[in-house]
């Protein structure tokens, strides 16, 4: 769907009452996104469209876990917009806080590369008492590849991790794949940060914080699909 339409929260709804006992979350779903978001037909989207503000509206009342996929800042981006996508996503999620909401590859893609303050700008979600909702997916090789490209890469991902153990998720990210080594590659990709964090930290990120955020979702969506079952 496109998350500009206004109904598309409507037709998430329909899709729900349609296929109870299926969906647990929804995305990823583009918002800005480098090379992906003029692919999609229809309006633009935006942080401040008000079509966004209804879709996590709606998971915050069914229980829906949203995964968003936004650039954290403007490919290419110029010294004084450095902040300006992060400011508005950070707004966006601040109006949502019975949301569940992930944002995807920590914000970073093929074009957007991590900032000098990249690290610093999670934080400041991971520290605000109101945004508590929010978690960060570190998914995809291209991620992998900017955490583990030089050793204080890796530390210093590895410090904040330690810091929030419990707002982190990994995942693979992979498309097509034919073989079962495919299917690790990320995982492996990312072996020198595993190292680099305690067993706990380690095993909630890798396994537990998935495990946790979706088996709640999955208790609240059926619940929702009960209350509101489709009209025949």
């Amino acid at each position: 769907f496109n998350p500009a339409d206004m109904y598309a929260a409507d037709h998430i709804r329909r899709v729900l009452q349609t296929f109870p006992g299926v969906f647990s979350g929804i995305g990823e779903f583009t918002i800005h996104k480098e090379f992906v978001s003029a692919k999609i037909a229809g309006d633009v989207a935006s942080l401040i469209d008000p079509a966004v503000d209804r879709i996590f509206e709606f998971c915050a009342e069914s229980g829906l876990v949203a995964i968003m996929h936004n650039d954290i800042h403007m490919p290419f981006v110029k010294p004084e917009a450095k902040r300006f996508y992060f400011n508005q996503a950070k707004a966006l999620l601040g109006r949502h806080p019975d949301a569940t909401i992930i944002w995807a590859h920590t914000g970073l893609g093929r074009v957007v590369q991590p900032l000098e303050i990249h690290l610093e700008l999670i934080e400041e979600i991971l520290s605000d008492p109101k945004l508590q909702h929010v978690y960060f997916d570190i998914s995809w090789s291209e991620v992998a590849k900017y955490v583990v490209a030089t050793p204080a890469a890796t530390r210093l991902t590895a410090s904040l991790l330690e810091k929030y153990p419990d707002r982190f998720l990994m995942g693979t990210d992979n498309v097509a794949l034919t073989t079962p080594e495919a299917s690790y590659a990320v995982y492996e990709q990312y072996r020198p940060l595993w190292e680099a964090l305690t067993p706990e930290t380690s095993r909630k990120v890798r396994k537990e914080n998935y495990a946790r955020l979706f088996d709640r979702a999955a208790t609240r969506v059926r619940a929702w699909e009960k209350a509101n079952p489709a009209r025949r």
